[in-house]
């Protein structure tokens, strides 16, 4: 992984973390020539003012930790999946029973796939 796409993914999951996303995993598909991006990066939230909040804190993660810019994103009407691409990486933020339905963790079986684990907030000394 370049250093470079390593910054967005953090960036990325600062987003997701920051509007309680969960149950996020990243694929990988950076070894596979004929991968549409390197990486998938796949949440889930509650509703779909959730799913539109996490993917309006991805964007400005990004934009302000990287300085990118997701060049087209889908699926705000309804927030029931939105997904924006980065070129390299791709984000998909479902609400969970879209999530289950789509199944793309087994669509796409073939990628690295890594559950991503929310960090522990700092213990604050009193």
């Amino acid at each position: 992984m370049n250093n470079t796409s390593n910054e967005l993914l953090q960036a990325i999951y600062e987003g997701i973390f920051e509007r309680r996303g969960s149950n996020v995993t990243c694929l990988d598909f950076s070894k596979n020539r004929n991968a549409l991006a390197d990486y998938f990066v796949i949440c889930e939230a509650q509703s779909d003012r959730q799913v539109a909040a996490i993917a309006d804190s991805i964007q400005e993660f990004a934009f302000k930790k990287v300085s990118e810019k997701a060049s087209y994103s889908e699926g705000y009407e309804n927030a029931q999946w939105i997904l924006l691409d980065f070129t390299d990486v791709v984000v998909h933020v479902f609400q969970t029973e879209y999530r289950e339905f789509y199944n793309l963790e087994g669509l796409w079986a073939d990628a690295d796939i890594t559950r991503i684990e929310e960090p522990k907030s700092p213990l604050i000394n009193s």
